[in-house]
């Protein structure tokens, strides 16, 4: 009858200790979750740009919300890293390349976005993205975004795309390439506060 005893502790003992790692460790990630996730700083508004082009066309332009900050994406299929030239700048007007033409962009303040690939086939002149100088961007529903307020395609002149995203405010943002791809990232604030 000892042994039972002992066996019939020890297994509920175990069962009590069980139960209680396996209850405390979830409430324990989703506090620490909560707690240490901090967003990206450092971020600046300065101009950013980087040297190169490609042969490749913009065939697609997209955003996402992020927990920290909005981003757009500009797809450049078959364009890889170092083929990826940009230029990302706050500007008080926004004017078309070529023609002069100021393009009018909501929001408390404009960012230009120039990527260094054409919007049509170099080869046939025939748009590669969709869209008309002035025109809201094909695709983008900006609802619900906390720093994005409005995307403008200004146009494709002599192989590069420009794109005017109007911003909350002046914020601070990154720029970055990946294959295939430019991307844009403006935070929500200037603390990193979620």
């Amino acid at each position: 009858m000892g042994r039972n005893r002992i066996a019939w502790a020890s297994a509920a003992a175990l069962m009590v200790a069980t139960l209680g790692v396996a209850a405390v460790p979830a409430q324990a990630t989703a506090t620490t979750t909560a707690t240490t996730t901090a967003c990206p700083t450092g971020w600046g508004s300065q101009a950013e740009t980087r040297s190169a082009a490609t042969s490749e066309s913009v065939t697609n332009i997209r955003t996402g919300r992020h927990a920290c900050f909005d981003r757009m994406v500009v797809d450049v299929p078959g364009a890889s890293t170092r083929e990826l030239g940009y230029s990302v700048r706050y500007v008080s007007r926004l004017y078309q390349d070529g023609s002069g033409r100021q393009i009018a962009v909501g929001g408390g303040a404009v960012i230009e976005v120039r990527v260094a690939a054409p919007a049509y086939d170099p080869a046939t002149g025939k748009p590669t993205y969709p869209a008309k100088a002035g025109q809201r961007l094909t695709g983008v529903n900006l609802t619900g975004y906390r720093t994005f307020r409005d995307a403008r395609f200004v146009g494709s002149f002599e192989g590069d795309t420009q794109i005017g995203l109007g911003v909350r405010a002046r914020l601070p943002f990154r720029v970055w390439v990946a294959a295939d791809r430019v991307v844009v990232d403006v935070a929500h604030n200037w603390t990193g506060a979620r």
